[in-house]
């Protein structure tokens, strides 16, 4: 079992737990010309000139985050998360004239403006090692719809991951490092027949990924680039 700051093979697997954002993507900056795209994605949707500007946009969809946070605070919850597409919506209200499928890809490209994202090197290779050996393969990520989206251009399949071993934030509305997430995704496993210390979490931050799955009593690989031997 690996410990923070170090690199051990880990025990007896049986099911892995990926985080996304830093550990099976890498992201970069957004475009250079996210602004004038931005014009362009809006007028592709609704055929006029955007009533904000991506700036404007960002900044009060920021701003709403930050309220409905402070406010699930107050009621108690330490790590909420929020909806994007609500968020959106009550940022630029036109947004919610369009259809769910229509707002989904409308979102998936606003997030093309906010960063850039591909696979981390070797992770194709690791999760096809992974399926050949018949292990379990899930995600513990803070993340919105649009990151299958994201992990698909990276040529990152859904189907290899098991959709009852995938905590995503935004559907349950709280998030790393909620012991929680770890709880929900142990009684998961568990139903699989499979205990929390045949449980790897591969993830790059040791304060959402590594220390509160340990202390769920999984193993951890705290990811810098380096995929596991198992």
């Amino acid at each position: 079992m690996s410990t923070p700051g170090t690199a051990a093979p880990p025990d007896k697997v049986k099911a892995v737990i990926f985080d996304v954002y830093h550990t099976l993507l890498a992201v970069g900056a957004g475009p250079a010309d996210a602004a004038e795209q931005w014009v362009g994605w809006w007028q592709e949707f609704f055929g006029a000139v955007p009533s904000l500007t991506l700036a404007e946009f960002d900044c009060r969809c920021h701003e709403l985050v930050a309220q409905d946070h402070a406010l699930r605070r107050e009621q108690g919850l330490r790590f909420p998360e929020v909806d994007w597409r609500s968020v959106a919506c009550r940022g630029a209200p036109d947004l919610s004239g369009l259809a769910p499928d229509r707002l989904d890809r409308f979102l998936s490209g606003h997030a093309g403006l906010q960063r850039t994202t591909q696979a981390m090197p070797g992770t194709e290779a690791f999760l096809a090692d992974l399926r050949a050996r018949g292990l379990v393969a899930g995600v513990a990520s803070n993340a919105q719809r649009y990151t299958w989206d994201e992990l698909a251009a990276a040529g990152i399949a859904r189907e290899g991951f098991s959709a009852d071993c995938c905590f995503w934030s935004f559907e349950q509305g709280f998030s790393k490092p909620d012991p929680q997430v770890f709880v929900w995704l142990t009684e998961r496993l568990s139903g699989r027949g499979i205990r929390a210390e045949e449980t790897l979490m591969i993830g790059d931050r040791l304060d959402n990924d590594i220390l509160p799955a340990r202390a769920c009593g999984w193993q951890t690989w705290h990811f810098r680039g380096d995929w596991p031997e198992l």
